[in-house]
């Protein structure tokens, strides 16, 4: 039995790498600069292939991996749009390191955030952001719940609703 929803979240399951992607490609086409998502779940679960998307959808043009060896990864946005910052902090022991290496910089920057394992720097975060955390369902299939924090954020999960499925403005 699943758990009843909050208002505002948006529960979505993708049968396919690519339809994670696409997700992430219409996310990323109406973020702003100052966006901040944060990406929960396990390894394997999707969260690169998110980000890819997101990137497609801010116009990156270079191919994007994921930056567990390096913390954070650069990719500039196409003209007119902002660059996203791809942190991954697997390896990252607490709030302190990341903010030993900068982090605050890049969420309160000019960039799109993209954050994987963002619960480890939960308590560092600004109030406002957009927790999505990704699901293995089967050997393809994932789930994506998105949460919003912040008007901002409420008003964009229901932009990217009334994308996807259709609805009243």
């Amino acid at each position: 039995m699943s758990p009843i929803l909050k208002a505002n979240t948006l529960d979505i399951i993708s049968h396919s790498l690519a339809q994670t992607r696409r997700i992430g490609a219409r996310l990323g086409a109406r973020t702003q600069a100052g966006d901040i998502l944060c990406l929960e779940g396990d390894l394997g679960s999707g969260k690169t292939s998110f980000v890819q998307g997101l990137g497609e959808g801010l116009g990156v043009q270079e191919p994007i991996v994921s930056p567990t060896f390096v913390l954070l990864n650069v990719y500039r946005g196409a003209p007119g749009r902002p660059p996203l910052y791809h942190f991954d902090l697997y390896r990252v022991t607490g709030p302190q390191e990341a903010l030993d290496f900068g982090l605050e910089d890049y969420l309160y920057g000019e960039g799109v955030v993209a954050i994987e394992w963002p619960e480890r720097v939960r308590e560092i975060l600004p109030p406002d952001y957009l927790w999505i955390s990704f699901r293995h369902m089967d050997a393809t299939k994932r789930g994506l719940l998105m949460q919003p924090q912040g008007a901002r954020y409420v008003a964009l999960v229901a932009e990217l609703t009334r994308d996807m499925y259709g609805g009243k403005d």
